[in-house]
């Protein structure tokens, strides 16, 4: 037998018992681990707490302190595979099947569609719809909070009882940076006294086309202006912060879609929307992309890829617009989101779609509907490798990174509704219409006299806040009448005469002729409220309507006044020689006492044209 000495035995036990230490110490690590390395496993769900309410705290990605990306870095680690598809989903409100579905899969984002409102449509209904949504989000064990997006694209437009500034091409008239940076900071306000972050507003889009029926939605046909007052509602928007939350804004629709041409659409409904830009890469350049590049000096933080197609091919397929020129040469490092529908319309293979979408540079998809359907697509993809956990991390990253730019990680959350539609918000928006106002022919007609004896007045635009305000006001298409808080343009011209001036109004300028001329007559007359693809028109006029009530004022009026409420030019060019003023008033919003205060001289005219206007 051979012996072993004890210097050796001492040697042989010291090893087992280290073993024995380091095997309890690797047991207690990985048992604690649970609470503070998330591996990307599914399993770890279950592991954590069957219910998924195990909420861990004082965590790196919890801790305001430290650095966003290292807050990311630690959050993703974190997050499991199912997790991660649930941040790249954007659904509609009223696609959720069961509210306990945000929490089960981790869903990133939800949306109003236009229209899509809480009953009853009010400011209180929409705080606490929206606080309940965020509420599920908290209960999933990471409790990551969710992006509320909505089309604010004048205003919080889908909430009854908000201030309806301006559309944009109105806000494009002004030319003034100053002032669309305190609309958008107004606007911001708004939307995040109900609990909205997310903003699917400015729009980009440069109008090369008039009969595009989302003329009214961008600053104008000069790219130059679009990028520098673009650049400044984007500053407004993430400017403003109340208990903690920001609103980030998105800038659409990338790229092309101002420059569709006629009868290209893809949508048998529509002439131009969702149409085909057929440019060269150095006009697409030239005409559409300078101010997406002042969008990105700005931070925005996400941009939303258009419904059109770039030279027969959908744009949001197409690699090279969404990641070597959007990524590589300009520099973007916020996340892509498709717009409504965008991945899947048109298409044969949804799956193929999908995949196609992402790998081309969508980090973001709005579904709308069926998330259960995208969730088991994506895990699908991932599996095949048809798209890689390196694309979804990064796009996760990009979305991640967003959330906590935007200061969802540290919202308190608020017990108590803060007050919209100001008197001071209010007051911004007439100031936005004075500005907005540009002259288009004048006879020695304006400014009016406040002291006139007899002013008639008529038109379809006349005494209606819904036409004055357009589409993307309560409604997708907007609404007809009186019903929303504001100044009609007949109410704004009676608080501004003089207590001797008699002012009458006839919607259709039914005024006895026996009763005599009136000094002035002003017809407020335009365009009806209309949205996207619907308001494609060949060519962009007054009703007959419309052109009969100004012929009849004309009549019984020593002058005439013409005052047209639209979201473009009109053609105006076979009747303009009969008036002898002509105003542009755009789509003023909800703040009508705005155009009495240029139309009778308290201010002056300071408004240009957009977009051309031939008279």
């Amino acid at each position: 037998m051979r012996k072993v000495s004890f210097g050796r035995s001492k040697k042989i036990i010291f090893l087992v018992v280290a073993v024995g230490i380091s095997g309890l110490s690797l047991f207690l690590f990985l048992y604690l681990s649970r609470f503070t390395l998330m591996p990307s496993s599914e399993k770890y769900v279950a592991f954590c707490d069957t219910d998924k309410t195990c909420h861990v705290k004082d965590l790196p990605y919890q801790n305001s302190t430290l650095p966003i990306e290292m807050r990311v870095d630690d959050l993703l680690l974190r997050m499991t595979t199912a997790e991660k598809i649930g941040q790249m989903a954007l659904i509609e409100k009223n696609s959720i099947l069961n509210q306990e579905d945000i929490a089960k899969y981790g869903l990133g984002a939800i949306l109003s569609g236009a229209g899509a409102k809480p009953e009853p449509n009010t400011a209180e209904a929409w705080f606490q719809m929206i606080h309940a949504f965020q509420g599920y989000a908290k209960k999933t064990r990471l409790s990551i909070p969710i992006f509320y997006g909505v089309d604010a694209n004048h205003g919080n437009g889908n909430v009854l009882g908000s201030t309806i500034f301006p559309h944009q091409i109105g806000l494009g008239a002004t030319k003034n940076p100053s002032l669309v940076r305190d609309v958008a900071k107004a606007t911001a306000e708004e939307v995040s006294a109900i609990g909205i972050n997310w903003i699917f507003s400015p729009d980009l889009d440069v109008v090369q086309d008039i009969r595009w029926g989302r003329t009214y939605e961008t600053f104008g046909s000069d790219p130059t202006i679009a990028g520098i007052l673009g650049k400044a509602y984007i500053e407004g928007l993430q400017s403003y912060k109340q208990d903690g939350a920001k609103v980030s804004a998105t800038a659409k629709h990338y790229i092309g879609n101002g420059s569709a041409t006629w009868g290209s659409s893809s949508n048998k409904d529509f002439y131009i929307d969702q149409g085909d830009a057929k440019l060269s890469d150095a006009e697409l350049r030239r005409t559409q992309l300078a101010p997406f590049t002042q969008a990105i000096k700005a931070d925005v933080r996400s941009i939303m890829v258009g419904l059109n197609k770039w030279n027969g091919a959908k744009v949001i397929f197409n690699t090279y617009l969404l990641t070597d020129i959007l990524r590589g040469e300009l520099g973007f490092n916020g996340f892509v989101v498709s717009d409504w529908y965008g991945v899947y319309e048109n298409e044969d293979n949804n799956y193929q779609a999908l995949v196609q979408a992402i790998n081309a540079g969508v980090d973001m998809v709005m579904l709308p509907f069926d998330y259960k359907t995208f969730s088991s697509r994506m895990h699908r993809a991932l599996t095949n490798d048809d798209i890689s956990q390196a694309r979804v991390d990064e796009a996760v990253r990009r979305i991640l990174t967003a959330k906590f730019k935007t200061g969802l990680f540290e919202v308190v959350p608020m017990d108590h509704l803060v007050e919209i539609n100001t008197t001071k918000n209010r007051e911004l928006a007439r100031k936005a219409v004075r500005m907005s106002l540009v002259l288009l022919k004048n006879n020695k007609t304006v400014p009016i006299s406040k002291y006139k004896s007899k002013i008639y007045v008529a038109g379809s635009s006349a005494d209606n806040i819904g036409m004055q305000s357009g589409a993307w006001t309560i409604e997708w298409q907007g609404i007809d009448g009186n019903w929303i808080p504001g100044t009609t343009i007949l109410n704004g011209i009676r608080n501004k005469v003089s207590s001797s001036t008699k002012v009458e109004f006839s919607l259709q300028a039914d005024f006895a002729e026996s009763s005599g001329l009136a000094d002035v007559g002003i017809a407020v007359v335009g365009e009806h409220p209309y949205a996207e693809g619907w308001g494609d028109v060949e060519n962009p006029q007054l009703s007959s309507e419309d052109l009969e009530t100004i012929a009849k004022l004309n009549r019984v009026s020593k002058k005439i006044v013409v005052v047209i409420v639209s979201g473009r030019p009109l053609d105006i060019k076979e009747y303009v020689k009969d008036w002898d003023a002509v105003i542009a008033a755009w789509l003023p919003g909800s703040e009508g006492q705005g155009v009495a205060d240029v139309l009778f001289g308290d201010y002056p005219f300071m408004g240009t044209l957009p977009v051309a206007w031939s008279l």
